[in-house]
């Protein structure tokens, strides 16, 4: 059997957790909204057509945050069409992903959701087609007491209190070619409109934060060029960088799943560099932060690909001019035109969304926001009429109610494989990973409440792993159990109908003596190596 080492001490510290590490994203394709969130006709729905069932499993979750309402979809919606009376408000187009948007969910429906939800709002608004002005106006219908023609509108349209919204994206991928109204070509003009549209917000609600936006891929061949001509003109006045990143492997090759921690790895650490470059450069104090707002990795077939073009990819590479093709109208009870989310791999994606928030962790001092783009599915997911638990709803919840207080480094012996090139399509070209570890690790040491918890993915797809976790640094503590899971069948899933074929489990053959550890860890599983403070 293979073995491995983990050493953690409390002096190893990277920085405190961030409550809203582990949050969502929400946007209008697919179900998410119309079906699942939204469905007037579902016996759960309350007076406003959305699903209690559902976000009440979110509640129950404790989801943090919500990124919403999109997405690239934002970048042509008009938020002053999507309030009031239902029968007042204006349909539109949605260009972004050739749908009718009905406005039947509007600015006040995404709001008061997320309320139901019990989650933050964090509220992107257009700077596609949208204007400063829209914005600002944005923020004063939103958080603005009253007194002004926004805020008593919001009072008349039934919502008295502010509702507080506190962090505020400045657009959607802007630098996208397949964005409405796109910035890809001139990244400074987009930076002066980020600093000026983040200056007129504050002034309207000066506790806000907000977010610009950098290169939505580090696949794009500008990358990061354009991040560093838009900081340029606002690290000044924001709080917070965006980032997006999806992580693809082909069906052949699922051990690339778990190497794309090295992707996000590397795109952190360019962005931290770059920030702290600008922060020197500019004569700025701030130390700017990171907000991972979309990510995700996901098993997905070959397409056709292109070699050697490096990110440069031409607009209508994304999206042709099809005269055949039908702009769709969804009815959030008819699932017939729905985008259903794989159930294929789901312990080998659970696994890939958790070695993404290890490496949150392993950059807890800069990365403050996250938002798992299928982050509503892995807490609840659902169908035309259910809600039940996936696999991946019990690392996610974990992490939500245990990742609390200081993470720390984690030293890491173990073995190591490689990953050959490949190509998804012409966007996602993968050069290949070198020295992939086996073992993939986070520890969260909550000293306030006398616990350490170590989280431990054992990434190889075929051999358990014997590990010793050396654990001494921590005089005091006791060993108080092994929780993990794995699945069976790596075609294994949850459903409505078998909702517990993956579930966590105790590992009672795990021993400590002496602050040294001995597990033996499941292929392809997640582990949490849990101690406690005596008293």
């Amino acid at each position: 059997m293979k073995q491995a080492k983990i050493t953690i001490h409390p002096e190893f510290t990277i920085g405190e957790i961030s409550p809203r590490l582990f949050g969502a994203f929400l946007e209008p394709i697919g179900s998410m909204v119309n079906g699942s969130m939204f469905n007037p006709k579902h016996p759960t729905a309350d007076a406003q057509g959305l699903r209690s069932d559902f976000y009440n499993a979110l509640n129950e979750a404790g989801i943090p945050c919500v990124r919403l309402p999109g997405g690239n979809f934002v970048s042509g919606w008009q938020w002053k069409d999507s309030i009031g009376p239902m029968q007042d408000r204006k349909a539109h187009l949605d260009l972004a992903w050739h749908q009718y948007i009905p406005n039947d969910v509007g600015h006040d429906e995404y709001l008061q959701w997320a309320e139901k939800a019990g989650a933050q709002s964090i509220y992107t608004v257009n700077l596609g087609t949208g204007t400063l002005q829209d914005a600002a106006d944005c923020v004063e219908y939103t958080n603005h007491e009253g007194g002004t023609y926004w805020s008593d509108l919001r009072r008349k349209n039934g919502h008295d209190k502010p509702y507080g919204v506190k962090t505020w994206c400045l657009g959607n991928e802007m630098d996208g070619p397949w964005q409405i109204a796109s910035w890809e070509r001139d990244p400074r003009g987009y930076g002066i409109l980020a600093h000026e549209t983040s200056k007129a917000m504050k002034w309207v609600d000066p506790s806000i934060e907000t977010i610009a936006c950098v290169s939505s891929s580090p696949f794009l061949a500008h990358y990061p060029e354009w991040d560093r001509q838009v900081l340029e003109q606002c690290y000044e006045t924001v709080d917070y960088i965006s980032l997006h990143h999806y992580h693809s492997a082909p069906p052949d090759k699922p051990e690339a799943l778990l190497a794309g921690y090295q992707a996000f790895e590397n795109y952190i650490n360019t962005e931290i560099a770059l920030c702290d470059y600008l922060k020197t450069h500019l004569r700025v104090h701030k130390t700017m932060m990171l907000s991972l707002d979309e990510y995700g990795s996901m098993i997905r077939p070959r397409g056709t690909s292109h070699l050697g073009l490096n990110g440069r990819q031409r607009a209508l590479s994304f999206y042709e001019f099809d005269p055949s093709k039908p702009y769709i109208r969804h009815d959030p009870d008819d699932w017939s035109t729905r985008r259903m989310p794989p159930s294929s791999h789901e312990m080998l994606r659970t696994l890939g969304t958790v070695s993404t928030m290890l490496v949150m962790l392993h950059h807890a001092d800069r990365v403050k926001i996250g938002c798992a783009t299928g982050g509503l599915g892995d807490l609840a997911r659902t169908d035309r009429e259910h809600v039940w638990k996936g696999a991946s709803y019990y690392p996610f919840h974990w992490m939500i109610q245990n990742a609390k207080g200081t993470s720390l480094k984690c030293l890491i012996d173990c073995d190591k494989y490689d990953v050959e090139g490949y190509a998804i399509d012409d966007m996602n070209q993968y050069e290949g990973f070198e020295g992939v570890d086996t073992i993939q690790a986070g520890a969260v040491y909550n000293e306030e409440a006398g616990e350490l918890n170590v989280i431990v993915i054992n990434a190889d797809l075929n051999e358990p792993q014997l590990l010793t976790l050396d654990a001494r640094g921590f005089e005091g503590y006791r060993f108080a159990g092994h929780t993990e899971m794995f699945a069976a069948n790596p075609e294994d899933a949850n459903t409505f109908e078998h909702p517990d074929t993956i579930l966590p489990r105790t590992n009672g053959e795990t021993s400590c003596d002496g602050g040294i550890l001995t597990a033996r860890l499941e292929k392809a599983s997640w582990n949490v190596l849990r101690f406690v403070k005596n008293v």
